[in-house]
């Protein structure tokens, strides 16, 4: 009698889970069944929504996963919600394993007074607006302040500032939605203040993010020379570090006063902590604390302060993973527990269930990091796998169709594909122009 192939549940669709399912696929030769399940209609994860619309290069990795996609082995459920559609109960009911990757989907808060105004808002939020996420789909930001701070000093905020200093001229060519293009297009932002907490040394933006900034037409980028000021410990990371070295020396191409007469500044300040947004009723302004690192290399308060004039805060302060029902949650690390991807509870290994990507070792690392992240997971799942053992009890198909849910299909989702780039041919806008509200996309999906 011939055994079955394993059958795994993969639960999101972004880079870690298609990786998982990579590997599922390479570590069996082919024997094997995956179902990768997502709550939304489209595939790909922060690689449509969280990669910026400009950086097409990296967008291309979706190119990469289509593939994984296009395997006969393996299956894409687009619109099926761990926790609404499906339980955790439901999956082990279906699958031999059940695969998590589900990222981390939520932003980190300052903690600071007036966070919670108008106009203070969460970078993942503006971020999910600008790719056309549905979720976001309908929010609104209030983009007639002259200047905008951006709170950190990470490749997103990066991010947030270059897209807030760019004309919509040239984002012409990415796949912004229209409506957000319309709503870039009304901007009045001529200066943006990106902050950071500690010094140049410690930023985690990469060097060919940050040189993006000083490559903008019509933007100048201004570094006071006191920020630059390392102190030994500093200094010695600039000497050793490649990566802290390219970033120096492009941010000290920037000391002084910015040459010329252009419309748009940007402002990267260093060694500057929120401790207050101030408004009544809305974002007025933000207060900052001058810092410095202590003895023990820890951020610590000088007791200098400044207020910028700002219309609007956007925090980008980092990533946190969400809790999923029933499944072992760190609630100090935002992680779920785990070795090597097995899933620990307080009774030791967790049986059958895994991880991989964010939800697995934190918000760290660039898209290939969860290529080798999820081979781990991989390895010890089939490491784990019974073949005499008990057999799924019903398929999810049966699942699916007992609770009336209509599925978005690989097909379907090509039927989105092409309705996208059929949108930006009509408008001359590049490869694809997004749609970003749910029924649009569902139409799109299934058309007739």
């Amino acid at each position: 009698m011939t055994t079955a192939p394993p059958h795994v549940a993969v639960i999101g669709s972004g880079p870690a889970g298609l990786y998982a399912a990579e590997a599922l696929v390479k570590q069996t030769d082919d024997n094997v069944r995956v179902d990768v399940l997502d709550r939304l209609p489209t595939p790909y994860g922060l690689v449509r929504y969280g990669v910026a619309p400009d950086h097409k290069s990296i967008k291309s990795i979706a190119r990469y996963l289509q593939r994984v996609l296009e395997n006969p082995a393996v299956r894409f459920f687009g619109c099926v919600e761990l926790g609404r559609d499906v339980t955790r109960t439901d999956l082990l009911d279906c699958y031999d394993a059940v695969i998590y990757s589900t990222g981390a989907m939520v932003d980190r808060h300052l903690g600071v007074p007036g966070e919670d105004l108008p106009g203070s808002v969460a970078a993942t939020d503006f971020v999910n607006w600008y790719c056309g996420h549905p979720d976001a789909a309908d929010h609104s930001f209030d983009l007639t302040a002259e200047e905008v701070a951006v709170i950190g000093v990470g490749n997103v905020a990066v991010d947030v500032v270059r897209i807030l200093a760019k004309t919509v001229e040239e984002l012409h060519q990415t796949d912004i939605p229209e409506h957000v293009m319309e709503a870039l297009a009304a901007s009045k932002v001529r200066r943006v203040h990106m902050v950071g907490r500690r010094g140049p040394a410690q930023a985690k933006f990469t060097t060919k993010e940050l040189r993006e900034l000083g490559e903008l037409p019509g933007v100048s980028v201004h570094v006071r020379p006191e920020d630059m000021d390392l102190d030994p410990a500093s200094a010695e990371l600039a000497e050793s570090d490649r990566h802290v070295r390219g970033n120096v020396k492009v941010l000290n191409g920037w000391t002084g006063e910015p040459a010329g007469d252009r419309p748009r500044r940007i402002d990267v300040r260093f060694w500057r902590a929120p401790v207050e947004i101030v408004g009544t009723g809305r974002v007025e302004g933000l207060r900052l604390e001058r810092t410095r690192l202590d003895e023990s290399g820890r951020v610590t308060g000088t007791g200098e302060f400044e207020t910028l004039p700002v219309g609007m805060v956007l925090r980008s302060v980092g990533y946190q993973s969400v809790a999923l029902e029933g499944v072992p949650f760190d609630e100090r690390s935002y992680v779920v527990p785990n070795e090597g991807g097995r899933i620990v509870g307080p009774d030791g290994v967790v049986p059958r269930e895994y991880v991989a990507g964010w939800i697995k070792r934190g918000p760290t690392g660039v898209v290939g990091t969860n290529k080798s992240d999820a081979a781990e997971t991989v390895r010890n799942l089939l490491a784990d796998l019974h073949p005499d053992g008990p057999r799924p009890a019903r398929t999810i198909e049966e699942l699916l169709e007992s609770r009336g849910l209509r599925v978005v299909t690989y097909a379907d989702w090509l039927n989105l594909d092409a309705a996208e780039i059929e949108l930006a041919r009509s408008l001359g806008r590049g490869e694809r122009v997004k749609l970003a509200r749910w029924e649009a996309m569902r139409s799109a999906c299934h058309p007739g």
